[in-house]
């Protein structure tokens, strides 16, 4: 495996020797010794807050996404790694310090399409090309919050409205629809709890 190479995250800079021709947003707050292996990684950063993403000091962002939606905010605390994965925040998404997040990950808020079937169809039309987006039938959201020392494994995905508690591991593969609780190993899909609980 090459060795990637990093740059300082740095608001509103253009990375020198990036092979996509990006740049990053102007509207983040980043600590010390935080990189980035690309601006892709905002390709689809759309958020118009004040501070649409606040990310800590000694983090490292590798070849992932951060799709963050025109009124959303993503925080990302201290010493995380976040490796090939894909944040979809349509309202908030928190990440607590010292989290590894490894590749094929997919934290969502949101359902980025109504579930009701007739909904859902109504929403297609509006995305087509001959449809209206300003239409679209409403979506549910719901913050998602992954707390401190959390190992989340390769293609695990983490859906809207869930808090993963301090410590906890979530195996890869995982389907996590549900809380869990500090300290939890969970895997399955859905994710159930595979630790013994204890006293």
């Amino acid at each position: 495996m090459c060795s990637p190479s990093y740059y300082p995250l740095r608001p509103g800079a253009t990375l020198p020797g990036d092979w996509y021709p990006g740049r990053i947003p102007d509207n983040i707050v980043v600590g010390e010794n935080t990189v980035v292996d690309s601006s892709f990684c905002f390709k689809q950063f759309c958020s118009e807050k004040p501070v649409g993403l606040r990310v800590g000091s000694h983090v490292t962002i590798w070849r992932a996404s951060l799709s963050v939606e025109k009124q959303a905010e993503l925080w990302i605390g201290d010493y995380c790694y976040i490796a090939n994965a894909s944040l979809l925040c349509a309202e908030r998404v928190t990440i607590g310090s010292y989290v590894f997040i490894a590749g094929g990950v997919t934290i969502a808020d949101s359902d980025f399409h109504p579930l009701d079937p007739a909904l859902r169809l109504a929403d297609t039309v509006a995305l087509s090309p001959i449809g209206d987006r300003r239409i679209r039938p409403p979506v549910r959201c719901k913050p998602v919050l992954i707390e401190d020392d959390v190992w989340i494994g390769f293609n695990a995905t983490i859906l809207k409205g869930v808090r993963v508690g301090a410590g906890a591991v979530i195996a890869p593969g995982s389907l996590v629809v549900e809380d869990v609780p500090p300290g939890a190993h969970v895997s399955g899909v859905p994710a159930m709890r595979i630790d013994s609980e204890g006293p």
